[in-house]
């Protein structure tokens, strides 16, 4: 049962601004497992997991290669979650062909182990105004894929308000899903609610992605969207939560 909080102001101030609760992760069941967290009881009820397991950028240390796969997350084994989505981190869309080699082995590699790898999850902040480019190069990803894969992408808080409903549409029938984050950092976002009404204008499966120990009031036009598809918690190490 979620926490409540005790409102010492007048009443009708409890009504306009009700209380948020810490976002407890015992009370979820599906999970972001990023590089450098450590292993938490609460993975043992997960049913979904979604795992890092790279990003991709430009590198520094050689600048010459060019954008690059560096491998994070976890080392390839056997997951028992009922699925398991595998995560790359981009923060480049210009991907040489090794970077597509590298992914799409190291996805089979999870699948040989007896894992229930069902997609892999693209997490890249495009902007609204950079949406058409980033649809082309999910299009393109999308293409590479072995049929049996989803594709998940993570998502920003105002594509439902701010987004070129005409860009937004170059995602349907690409993307099986967006997770949208409602945290920036360590923290959930202050004003997250004036988004979530306007989320269903997307026209996408979506899933509201929350941050362990962060504010959250969920509310019921979420439970009432024919979109929403439930929530995804972003572990982090107990000691950073707030």
């Amino acid at each position: 049962m979620k926490r409540l909080g005790f409102c010492l102001l007048p009443l009708w101030l409890c009504w306009a601004f009700p209380a948020t609760a810490a976002v407890e992760a015992k009370e979820y069941d599906a999970f972001w497992l990023w590089s450098g967290v450590k292993t938490q009881p609460v993975l043992a009820q997960a049913k979904t997991l979604y795992i890092l397991q790279g990003q991709v950028s430009r590198s520094r240390r050689h600048p010459a290669r060019g954008v690059e796969l560096i491998a994070q997350g976890l080392p390839v084994s056997r997951l028992h979650q009922e699925q398991v989505w595998v995560v790359y981190r981009a923060h480049s869309l210009a991907w040489p062909e090794s970077v597509y080699r590298q992914l799409l082995g190291q996805v089979q590699r999870w699948q040989d182990t007896g894992t229930p790898v069902v997609g892999i999850q693209i997490d890249f902040d495009s902007g609204t105004r950079d949406l058409q480019r980033y649809a082309d190069f999910l299009r393109d990803l999308r293409q590479r894929l072995p049929a049996q894969y989803r594709l998940s992408i993570t998502g920003l808080l105002d594509w439902g308000s701010n987004a070129d409903p005409q860009s937004i549409s170059q995602l349907k029938g690409v993307v099986d899903e967006v997770v949208v984050q409602t945290y920036q950092g360590r923290q959930s976002i202050a004003n997250y609610a004036t988004y979530l009404p306007r989320l269903d204008r997307m026209g996408l499966p979506y899933k509201v992605g929350l941050i362990q120990g962060g504010d959250w009031l969920e509310p019921q036009t979420l439970r009432d969207s024919p979109w929403f598809r439930g929530y995804v918690v972003f572990l982090q190490n107990l000691e950073n939560a707030p």
